[in-house]
C-alpha cells in the first residue's frame, strides 16, 4: 500500500465512530503513514501497533491510550502531543522530537529513545524499564516516580530533571549529566554511574546501595541521608557535599575528594575505605569511623569533634590543625600520621 497523505488519514476517519476518531480502525506494519502530516489530530484510542510513522508530524495530536506498541516513530514530531497512558512497548522513538509531550502513564518498557528530545516532557509515573534512552535530552523533563528499572541512559542530559522518587535501579548512567537534578528518594541501587555528573544534585535519601559512583562529580550534592552501602566512590568529586547521617558502610571512597564535606553523623562503619582521600576541612562531627580505613587521607583542619575512631586506620594520616576533641580514639592506628597542632582535647585513647 503506498503512503497515506493527511486527506487519506482524514477519510478513514470518516468511517470511524465519531469525527476525528480512530477507534477501531488497525494500522498495521504494513500500513505506512511515514512523514504524513498528522499535527493536531484526535487519535486517542488508536490501534497503531506497529504501525510505521517515521518522521510523521504529531505535534500537538492526541494518543492519549493508543496502542503503539512496536511502532515506528523514529524521527517523529510529538512536540505537545498527549500521550498519557499511551501503550509504546518496545516502540522506535529514536531521534524522535518529544519536547513538552504529555507521557504520564504511558508504557515505554524496551523502547528505543536513542537521541529523543524529551526536554520538558511530562513523564509522571511513565514506565522506562530497560528503555534505551542513551544520549537522550531529558532537561527539565518531570521523571516523578517513573520506573526507569535496568534503563540505558548513558550520555544522556537530565540537567535539572525531575527524578523524586523514580526507580532507577541497575541504571545505566556512565557519564550522564544530571547538574541540578531532583533524584530525592529515588532508587538508585546497583546503577552505573561512573564519571556522571551530578553537581548541584538533591540526594537526599536516595538509595545507591551497590551503586558504581567511580570518577562521578557530586560537588555540591545533597546527600543526607541518603544510603551508599557498599557504593564505589573512588576518585569521585564530593567537594562540599552534603552526607549528613548518610550510610556509607563498607564504601569504597578511595582518593576521593570531600573537601568541605559535611559529614556530621554520618556512619562510615564496618571498614569504609578512605585511604588517600582529601577530607580537607570535611565536618565529621560525631561521625562513626570505627574500622574505618584512613591511610593516607589528608584532615587538615577537619573537625572530628566527638568522632568514633575507634580501631580506624590513620596510619600516615595528615591532621595538622585537626579537631578531635572527645574523639574515641581506642585502638586506633595512628602510626606515622601528623598530629601537628591538632586539638585532642578529652580525647579519648589517645597516649602520647
Amino acid at each position: 500500500m503506498a503512503d497515506l497523505t493527511r486527506r487519506d488519514v482524514i477519510k478513514l476517519i470518516a468511517i470511524a465512530t465519531t469525527p476525528l476518531d480512530l477507534r477501531g480502525v488497525r494500522f498495521c506494519g504494513f500500513l505506512h503513514i511515514r512523514g504524513a502530516n498528522l499535527s493536531r489530530l484526535n487519535l486517542s484510542g488508536a490501534n497503531l501497533y506497529r504501525a510505521n510513522l517515521s518522521g510523521a508530524n504529531l505535534s500537538g495530536a492526541n494518543l492519549s491510550g493508543a496502542n503503539l506498541e512496536k511502532a515506528k516513530l523514529s524521527r517523529a514530531y510529538l512536540t505537545y502531543a498527549d500521550l498519557t497512558g499511551a501503550k509504546l512497548t518496545g516502540a522506535n522513538l529514536s531521534g524522535a522530537d518529544l519536547t513538552r509531550a504529555n507521557l504520564s502513564g504511558a508504557n515505554l518498557s524496551k523502547a528505543d529513545l536513542r537521541g529523543a528530545k524529551l526536554t520538558l516532557a511530562n513523564l509522571y509515573r511513565a514506565d522506562l524499564k530497560r528503555a534505551n534512552l542513551r544520549g537522550a535530552k531529558l532537561g527539565g523533563a518531570k521523571l516523578t516516580g517513573v520506573n526507569l528499572e535496568g534503563v540505558n541512559l548513558e550520555g544522556a542530559k537530565l540537567t535539572a530533571a525531575n527524578l523524586g522518587g523514580a526507580n532507577l535501579s541497575g541504571a545505566y548512567l556512565t557519564r550522564a549529566n544530571l547538574g541540578g537534578a531532583n533524584l530525592e528518594g529515588a532508587n538508585l541501587e546497583y546503577g552505573s554511574l561512573g564519571g556522571a555528573n551530578l553537581e548541584g544534585a538533591d540526594l537526599r535519601g536516595a538509595m545507591l546501595d551497590f551503586a558504581r559512583l567511580t570518577g562521578a562529580n557530586l560537588e555540591g550534592a545533597d546527600l543526607s541521608g541518603a544510603n551508599l552501602k557498599y557504593a564505589s566512590l573512588g576518585g569521585a568529586n564530593l567537594e562540599r557535599a552534603d552526607l549528613r547521617e548518610a550510610n556509607l558502610t563498607y564504601a569504597n571512597l578511595i582518593k576521593a575528594n570531600l573537601e568541605g564535606a559535611n559529614l556530621e553523623g554520618a556512619n562510615l562503619e564496618e571498614y569504609a575505605n578512605l585511604g588517600g582521600a582529601n577530607l580537607t576541612g570535611a565536618n565529621l562531627t560525631r561521625a562513626s569511623l570505627y574500622g574505618t580505613y584512613l591511610g593516607g587521607a589528608d584532615l587538615i583542619q577537619a573537625n572530628l569533634e566527638g568522632a568514633n575512631l575507634r580501631e580506624a586506620n590513620l596510619e600516615g594520616a595528615n591532621l595538622i590543625d585537626a579537631i578531635l576533641r572527645k574523639a574515641n580514639l581506642e585502638g586506633a592506628n595512628l602510626e606515622g600520621a601528623n598530629l601537628e597542632g591538632a586539638d585532642l582535647t578529652n580525647a579519648i585513647g589517645y597516649n602520647k
